[in-house]
């Protein structure tokens, strides 16, 4: 199966997901773009790390490394109950230390241990848990045989974060561009040019990152820019100038191509990569998602808080003089149609499951 129809495939999964959103929201289902908004970093497979996450953390795989440290910064309480780190595999290492109050969820065992600190937290664990104490903290174990639904839900999570990670970020490659970069001796700078959406739009190379040394932005107003960044091996070690505050809110570094990424310096801005294998030695300010990561660099807070949507106005995907809605420009193949139609009446059959049970 090519690349093209296996992220169409992708992006019909995802639209049934979003498309039966009252469900999502009834069971505390996050997905598509409010991910970038509830997480400040998501790694869809394993993550190793040695360094720290000011906001909220979730692992698709196994977390391991050395100490490490989670929602350093206080955030006001989730909407959707989602705790400082969520865990869908083990945790293995050194000890984790939770702050603020944060609390987790961890499908797997906990063998490493965790700090708990701050205000009192609630843990719940799907496995057994080692090296913790519980002290004032609510910890519950064993979860994952005492409640099914525990593990379900969990793997079910992972797997519409996965899907619609790789929606978005094709949907956001295939927008038209409208603004661009200028390159200016070693500088160069985004001078963005906002569509009736608010949304600005530049489609690069990782040839083009690589002639410059220092990026400017001027976002003239954009509630969104998204930078399109092709090509399968991306090295991040630019300098900003004026510095990274402020750019994760608005900026969405997309590297939709990206099979291996390395970052060495601070990097200003929310980056997606959900195929990517990656690591980091400096601090992101704003969001990120990659399949695989390698932490030995800093999350800052500054998660993405823009409007964007896929097919709003001055935000139009096309392809070849073509448009589309969001979501991939090819003519769905026939097996897609009946993945919608199988899609929505398993959804259809858990709202009514749902409410039988209640």
């Amino acid at each position: 199966m090519s690349r093209l129809r296996k992220l169409s495939l992708s992006v019909a999964v995802a639209a049934v997901a979003f498309a039966a959103s009252p469900v999502l929201a009834s069971s505390g289902m996050i997905a598509g773009i409010d991910v970038l908004k509830t997480w400040n970093l998501v790694v869809l497979g394993d993550l190793t790390s040695s360094s720290e996450v000011e906001g909220r953390t979730f692992v698709g795989g196994n977390l391991e490394g050395n100490a490490s440290n989670y929602q350093i910064t206080a955030l006001p309480a989730s909407s959707t109950g989602t705790p400082g780190l969520t865990v869908v595999g083990d945790v293995n290492g050194g000890y984790k230390n939770l702050n603020n109050g944060s609390g987790a969820i961890v499908g797997g065992n906990v063998n490493s241990g965790l700090n708990l600190n701050g205000a009192a937290q609630t843990v719940l664990v799907g496995g057994t848990i080692s090296n913790t104490n519980v002290n004032n903290n609510t910890v519950t174990s064993g979860l994952a045989s005492s409640d099914p639904q525990f593990a379900q839900n969990l793997t079910q999570q992972k797997s519409l974060i996965g899907t619609s990670m790789e929606g978005l970020s094709h949907s956001m490659s295939t927008e038209t561009a409208n603004s661009q970069l200028s390159i200016s001796g070693n500088t160069g700078t985004f001078n963005a040019q906002p569509g009736a959406g608010g949304v600005a739009v530049f489609n690069i190379s990782a040839a083009d990152l690589d002639k410059i040394g220092e990026i400017k932005f001027n976002l003239n107003g954009a509630d969104t820019a998204i930078v399109n960044v092709s090509g399968t091996s991306i090295k991040l070690d630019d300098n900003f100038l004026g510095g990274t505050a402020n750019l994760g809110e608005h900026v969405v570094w997309n590297f939709y191509e990206a099979e291996n990424l390395a970052l060495t310096t601070a990097w200003g801005g929310s980056v997606l990569a959900p195929g990517a294998n990656a690591i980091t030695s400096n601090y992101i300010q704003g969001s990120a998602v990659f399949g695989n990561l390698v932490q030995n660099g800093e999350m800052h807070v500054g998660t993405y808080t823009g409007g964007y949507t896929p097919g709003d106005p001055g935000s139009s995907t096309t392809s070849g003089g073509g448009s589309s809605s969001g979501g991939s420009t090819d003519v769905p193949e026939p097996g897609m149609i009946g993945l919608f139609a199988l899609g929505l009446g398993a959804l259809v059959f858990w709202r009514r499951r749902r409410a039988v049970a209640a």
